[in-house]
């Protein structure tokens, strides 16, 4: 079974000085609007799993994540997706800027969304547990309301919290 092979963060960007790999963040379109390496190409994991893509036959692909695990715990997916060679960049982006290489950030753009999801929801279960204790008992059904929302997304891979952020005027694209 082809698998992914390793490339650590210079070897990486010493194959993107010759030109001869091509890279894909497998990210969703969020995060890499967010930050990103210059010369990657957004192409979120479901996509290129459900499609599959094209790529110049002359060159590799290399894929990468934020830390590496996205893209480890779906390589043998990425791997058969391509022809050819297949690498991951270790540790993913993090360890990119560890090496002190460059990337590309825009901190004006918003925080991906379920970071998100996961910031409100926190919130709301941590003022659904104070105001059970200080005010009314019955406040104790906010947190086991978003503790069963979060249940139900992680079982389904359906976020309403994440759609409704989605549509949130902060995170929509401007034409």
């Amino acid at each position: 079974m082809k698998t992914l092979i390793p490339i650590d963060p210079a070897s990486l960007k010493q194959r993107i000085e010759r030109s001869d790999i091509t890279l894909i963040d497998v990210r969703e379109a969020d995060e890499f609007a967010r930050e990103h390496i210059r010369s990657a190409i957004s192409l979120p994991l479901a996509k290129v799993i459900a499609t599959g893509f094209a790529v110049d036959p002359s060159r590799d692909v290399a894929f990468y994540c934020r830390t590496g695990t996205r893209t480890r715990a779906n390589c043998d997916q990425l791997a058969a997706a391509v022809d050819g060679p297949a690498f991951v960049l270790t540790g993913g982006l993090d360890a990119w800027k560890r090496a002190g290489l460059a990337a590309v950030a825009n901190r004006k753009a918003p925080i991906e969304i379920m970071r998100q999801v996961q910031l409100a929801a926190g919130s709301l279960v941590l003022v659904g547990a104070v105001l059970a204790w200080a005010v009314d008992p019955a406040f104790v059904w906010l947190s086991a309301f978003i503790g069963a929302g979060l249940m139900v997304a992680g079982a389904s891979g359906w976020c309403g919290m994440a759609r409704l952020f989605a549509l949130a005027p902060w995170n929509r694209r401007s034409v």
